[in-house]
């Protein structure tokens, strides 16, 4: 059984652990869903989550749940907040009402440093948070609170920024695995030859799921209290070079057709994140190629 520091993964909760992320690190490294005997426990549920945290006694906890959604946190942000923010301070009191003393690693986003210039860039964990959207406030704010709780608190808490996150499994509504679809049914005559896409222009540092799961382990195992962790490949790939990368892959031609809805007003044009932090403390760097990550997230669509 995988161990992470004096602990092992029969020990550690992983909220969120039957979404994308969560689904892949509990395949490799274990550890189990935030469930009681009715289910997967709601983090606004403050009485149930008190009771599930006592029950379970973790000795550390991978927190991934959160409404992901940029979109959704426009439409409603009250919602967003409650689960992203609230959420995770009543996933903390309940954790200090069990006197947990072990790590508890805060899964944020990249989204919380908004606009970059691109003076600023490849983006280091220093540079101020301008976020721009509520999804992106709600992260910041859950951030600082964990920040505030590593001062006071008896236990280990580790702070992650994950850029892009991308691989097999993601859920159709993210733009990769979106045109993934679309070029699957291309190819195999379902749908006419013409990508619906929106901006091709921008730029992202995309990370495979399987790398990044290595990186969260290694917060788990190592990192330091208070201290917040860049995930990222350090590379900068433009969305047209991957979706062209998907077509050839699939030996299949498309016309683009841009629908003005997946277009978001004031789009931050390039995104690249340093990762020199994580490297030179913890040793992770990624080696899983995009080739290979695009292949992979064809061949599952191809086989669904």
């Amino acid at each position: 059984m995988k161990k992470f520091g004096n602990f092992d993964a029969e020990h550690l909760i992983v909220t969120g652990g039957d979404g994308f992320v969560g689904t892949k690190f509990r395949a490799v490294y274990g550890g189990r869903a935030l469930e009681d005997g009715r289910g997967t426990v709601e983090l606004r549920d403050s009485l149930r989550l008190q009771a599930a945290i006592a029950n379970a006694e973790p000795q550390a906890v991978l927190h991934l749940a959160a409404q992901s959604s940029v979109t959704a946190s426009f439409e409603n942000p009250i919602e967003t907040f409650e689960i992203n923010f609230l959420g995770t301070l009543n996933l903390l009191q309940s954790l200090k009402a069990a006197r947990f003393r072990g790590v508890f690693v805060y899964v944020g986003s990249a989204d919380t440093y908004g606009f970059v210039d691109m003076k600023d860039s490849p983006t280091k964990e220093d540079h101020p948070l301008r976020p721009r959207n509520p999804y992106a406030v709600s992260k910041v704010a859950a951030e600082a609170l964990c920040y505030q709780w590593s001062q006071i608190e008896q236990f280990r808490i580790v702070l992650a920024r994950p850029f892009n996150q991308v691989g097999p499994g993601q859920n159709p509504r993210f733009a990769i695995p979106n045109f993934a679809r679309q070029v699957i049914d291309i190819k195999h005559g379902r749908r006419d030859p013409v990508l619906v896409t929106g901006d091709l222009g921008v730029k992202r540092d995309f990370t495979d799921v399987r790398d990044a799961i290595r990186a969260y382990a290694a917060l788990l195992d190592r990192g330091s209290n208070g201290e917040v962790y860049n995930i990222c490949s350090g590379q900068e790939h433009s969305v047209r070079s991957l979706v062209e990368g998907m077509l050839a892959a699939a030996g299949v031609t498309a016309e683009f057709r841009t629908d003005p809805a997946r277009m978001r007003p004031n789009e931050q044009r390039s995104m690249l994140g340093d990762r020199t932090k994580i490297f030179d403390q913890l040793g992770w760097a990624p080696e899983i190629p995009m080739s290979k990550t695009l292949a992979d997230i064809l061949r599952e669509m191809d086989q669904n």
